[in-house]
């Protein structure tokens, strides 16, 4: 199911998205949602982000050749760190770089979101608390990062988390073309089977520190080539069966 969060006529719903027609969904996503009979065209309505999670956790250095590219030894464990919910956008929304910073980059990701509340997670049984795959651009201020030494305010920033435009359930994570473009020109390409870290590892590890509840999200590491955006920028990051989340830099 490939489903998708959005807004018609001024009230918000959840729905499942077939080609370019809604059909909007009735019960918990997490627990279990039904197709209705209701529908409506995807140009009709306003993409939201799909879920609302407590917490977003990032993983640096998490693919093997962004590694090489980078100054940096592999790590040992995951390098986890959080980003903030209210840094969250949706897909063609906006991305506002702040006039303080020199350098912010585009990070295209894919996201795992969280199906279920789990603490100390088996690698063998993680699979299980999926509830589905997503896109995420993991935005950064390197000099903030430089000034800080930290993640909270170099990827915190308000609109720095553009993710969606859709979750889809049952995709296998472990093997999906990941590719980034910046107006129109490819400048990362990968596919997931680089991650030095797979996602079973990813989620039973963070759930080792902390809970992880539904609709968490979890941005997975992106590949080698990134770089920076300016104002008047379009960003496009498409995975293999998932779509493309589409936002502008302003």
């Amino acid at each position: 199911m490939k489903i998708i969060r959005f807004e018609h006529k001024g009230q918000i719903y959840l729905g499942s998205l077939h080609d370019e027609t809604i059909y909007f969904l009735t019960g918990d996503i997490f627990t279990g949602a039904t197709e209705t009979k209701e529908k409506v065209s995807l140009g009709e309505v306003k993409v939201l982000p799909p879920v609302s999670p407590t917490k977003i956790i990032g993983i640096g250095l998490n693919y093997r050749r962004h590694i090489e590219e980078s100054p940096f030894e592999p790590p040992q464990v995951p390098m986890m760190f959080l980003k903030a919910p209210s840094s969250i956008i949706g897909h063609l929304d906006h991305i506002v770089l702040p006039e303080t910073s020199s350098r912010i980059d585009y990070e295209g990701e894919l996201g795992i979101v969280i199906g279920k509340r789990g603490r100390d997670i088996k690698e063998s049984e993680a699979l299980d608390s999926i509830l589905g795959c997503t896109i995420v651009n993991d935005v950064s201020a390197r000099d903030y990062h430089r000034q800080d030494n930290s993640f909270a305010r170099s990827k915190g920033v308000d609109t720095f988390c553009p993710f969606g435009p859709y979750i889809v359930t049952g995709l296998n994570p472990d093997n999906l073309r990941i590719e980034t473009r910046l107006n129109g020109k490819t400048v990362q390409s990968s596919n997931t089977d680089d991650l030095l870290f797979k996602v079973p590892h990813l989620i039973s590890f963070a759930s080792t520190y902390m809970t992880l509840l539904p609709g968490d999200l979890i941005a997975t590491g992106t590949p080698s080539g990134i770089g920076p955006m300016k104002k008047g920028d379009v960003v496009e990051i498409e995975i293999e069966g998932i779509g493309i989340l589409k936002n502008f830099v302003s």
